[in-house]
């Protein structure tokens, strides 16, 4: 029989620490209570069997699980145990760890337990000193104040650079008298004045600008040196859990989280390998099943001959089994379309073509250098040197199944096919231009380059990097700009600023990294993992204790004066986010910030006429985690809420012409909305999902509204079909 443990049947209590500092840090787990019932049912087919075979993942996660459920079902030396792993889910593969089982890798266990120990003691000591001292339900976390750190920091780089001014002065440029070419524009870039080389910001106004374009007046436009040469460019490596995250990121959008629930799916049901890994390495039969399909997809000129092993240079990588790769290379994605939802087939054609095409060979580029040189007789500023640059693919190679994204646009000259050029040969000028240009700020992180920096530093590892992403939004410490771009908020900021300046350690990117590396050493045994623990622990506290003592808790006094006491309010952050509260501490008085007040009345003279959707009472206006709402008067014994719309002046034309006919109900405002996905503006019924008329367009009058309404009940929107989510056992355990 098969039973499933549903993740980890054994944890470390939520409501204390769970570990005795005491004695040896030693663990007290307990069964959560969502697991009774299935290690229940595991015991009752414990006892019927004569093995017990353990087959949970092949990681240090999935080691502790077999060894947790050796401790809570009671079997250890009372029935023979078996461990197997595989890390595709096919019957070859299956059958091939049946055939090979060994024990349970305690060396893995101990680096496990030693993370979850670590991470707790960390966490549970750490987040009361930020309730103390900024606000209440405040985390710290090892890997994820460390993550926060590097989005604050590359914020204030953002805030205090100073954008530069500069121009670059091109040339269009065309062949003479050539109608073979159509008169194909070329367009070149000024890379040097007189034999002195230009740099970016060279140019630095338009004044200087003019004064070259003036310069080159009647100058002539002749080819001085043309510089061909061929190049190779290889395909990247197969997929590793942290490089398909930002590959996912780069090309679709996909948060970290997003793209590990679709890859887990895709595991389940057997379509790629274990998606936890660090691992470049493909199997011996994928890479000759490689080959095979390379040929019979791409022709046998793109098939290598050798197949091609890649190395891993990214710090601590660990966890020796396969890369990402579909367990049949066979099925190509167009097979399986019909079988995948839209999103779990962009990512299984991303990991196969990935695999496919660090399997054939490298593309062939034949790139061009043409430097023109701007000769102006009587000039006293000396020549000018143009550059075109040019690049013909003459073999694609790789190119053919798949070519990498890339995190942000490079600024770099562009680069197209040239026409047939000689040197010494004259060239039309087609027009000089001169074009402005400021310095950009370095970009925020998205998921992609935190992942990137995060992995090149050896901080985390391939099961972390979602959950700690994860983790840092869920607790409001970031916030997504444009669904992409990962900001700090102000709460983010100031829990950034209380560790480094209280607890400089935790948040230092190298202490992390090796932290990590010290796990490494005791999944190999080289170490064990109490001195580990005692060795972080004993200065840390020390640290805590002093600090919990002499740090002051952060608030600010404001210039409001108090209606109970007179004196300065004082602002104080609450879950919403600041408020102002009176001086002394026994008193409970508070009130909103000004600026939030203000708000407030703005809302509540948009909002005067809503009654509240279960009494009828009058709404008021609250503030909440997410923004503003309403809710009712008469809360805490009513808790009718509702959404705050920005509205259009116009009824509902749907909920009007249902009333006419003696149907529905109340008449709903059309008001301006937003979608789920990109946050697009349109415009709907407040009554939704009552009533579902919607449109794209912000009608300007009632004639319009009317048009639009006819338009929608022509062609009214397909309902959406609701999708059940299964929950896997990763989930279930990282939930």
């Amino acid at each position: 029989m098969v039973r499933s443990s549903f993740g980890h049947v054994r944890d470390l209590p939520k409501s204390k620490m769970g570990i005795d500092i005491e004695h040896g840090f030693e663990p007290k787990y307990l069964i959560p209570a969502k697991a009774k019932p299935v290690i229940k049912e595991l015991k009752e087919a414990a006892a019927k069997s004569d093995k017990i075979i353990l087959a949970t993942d092949e990681d240090r996660e999935g080691e502790a699980i077999s060894w947790h459920l050796v401790e809570a079902l009671g079997i250890k030396d009372k029935k023979p145990t078996e461990r197997i792993v595989f890390h595709e889910i096919t019957k070859s593969a299956i059958e091939k760890a049946l055939q090979n089982p060994r024990a349970i890798d305690y060396n893995l266990v101990d680096a496990q337990q030693a993370r979850r120990i670590l991470d707790r003691l960390v966490g549970y000591e750490l987040s009361p000193f930020l309730w103390k001292k900024i606000r209440y339900g405040l985390s710290a976390g090892r890997v994820q104040s460390v993550a926060l750190r590097l989005v604050v920091e590359r914020e204030r780089e953002i805030e205090k650079f100073i954008k530069q001014e500069y121009w670059t002065i091109e040339a269009d440029l065309s062949k003479k008298n050539d109608s073979a070419s159509g008169g194909k524009k070329i367009r070149t870039r000024l890379i040097k004045i007189c034999d002195t080389s230009l740099d970016k910001l060279d140019i630095k106004n338009q004044a200087e600008a003019e004064k070259i374009l003036n310069d080159l007046s009647g100058a002539e436009y002749k080819i001085s040196q043309i510089t061909k040469k061929e190049t190779h460019r290889n395909p990247s490596p197969p997929f590793t859990t942290s490089t398909m995250q930002q590959e996912a990121s780069r090309k679709f959008g996909m948060s970290a989280k997003q793209t590990m629930l679709l890859a887990q799916q895709l595991y389940e049901t057997g379509h790629i390998t274990y998606m936890r890994t660090d691992s470049l390495n493909l199997a011996e039969f994928a890479l000759k099943q490689a080959q095979e399909v390379v040929i019979s997809s791409y022709g046998k000129e793109y098939s290598l001959d050798q197949p091609r092993h890649y190395s891993n240079k990214s710090k601590g990588a660990q966890e020796a089994h396969e890369a990402i790769r579909p367990t049949d290379l066979n099925q190509k994605p167009e097979i399986l379309k019909s079988a995948l939802d839209p999103r779990q087939f962009k990512l299984y054609e991303l990991i196969w073509k990935r695999t496919i095409a660090s399997q054939m060979k490298p593309a062939i580029m034949d790139q061009t250098a043409v430097d023109i040189t701007a000769e102006v007789q009587d000039s006293k500023s000396g020549n000018f040197v143009f550059r075109a640059n040019g690049q013909t693919i003459k073999f694609d190679g790789f190119i053919r199944a798949y070519t990498e994204g890339h995190d942000e646009k490079e600024e770099e000259e562009s680069e197209s096919t040239l026409p047939d050029l000689s040197e010494g040969e004259i060239l039309n000028l087609i027009e000089l231009l001169k074009l402005q240009h400021f310095t950009e700020p370095p970009p925020r992180y998205t998921d992609a380059t935190l992942i990137k920096i995060l992995e090149a530093h050896g901080v985390g590892r391939p099961s972390t990097y979602a959950p700690t992403l994860a983790t840092i939004q869920e607790r409001d410490y970031v916030e997504k700009i444009d669904r992409r771009y990962f900001k700090p908020t102000e709460i983010g900021i100031l829990v950034t600023d209380m560790l480094v300046d209280n607890f400089p350690q935790i948040v230092d990117i190298d202490f992390t990294s090796h932290i990590e590396e010290q796990f490494d050493d005791i999944a190999e045994g080289k170490i064990k993992w109490e001195p580990v623990i005692e060795e972080f622990y004993t200065p840390f506290k020390k640290n805590l204790d002093e600090k919990m003592e002499s740090v002051d808790k952060l608030t600010e006094t404001s210039d409001t004066p108090c209606p109970h006491c007179s004196k300065m309010m004082i602002i104080k952050f609450g879950r919403s986010g600041k408020f102002l509260a009176c001086p002394d501490p026994e008193s409970k008085v508070t009130q909103p910030l000004p600026e939030e007040a203000a708000k407030i009345k703005e809302l509540e003279g948009k909002t005067k006429d809503e009654l509240c959707p279960l009494c009828g009472k009058q709404m008021q206006v609250k503030r909440g985690r997410f923004g503003y709402f309403l809710g009712c008067s008469d809360y805490p014994k009513c808790k009718g809420i509702a959404k705050i719309f920005n509205k259009t002046g116009f009824k509902c034309p749907n909920c009007l012409a249902l009333r006419s006919l003696g149907e529905g109900g109340s008449t709903g405002d059309l008001v301006e909305r937003k979608s789920r996905g990109r946050g697009k503006i349109f415009y709907g019924c407040s009554r939704f999902p009552d009533c579902n008329f919607l449109t794209n367009k912000k009608p300007e009058s009632q004639e319009e509204l009317d048009r639009l309404y006819i338009e929608w009940k022509e062609n009214p929107p397909k309902p959406r079909v609701k999708k059940t989510k299964k929950v896997s056992e990763t989930e279930e355990q990282q939930s």
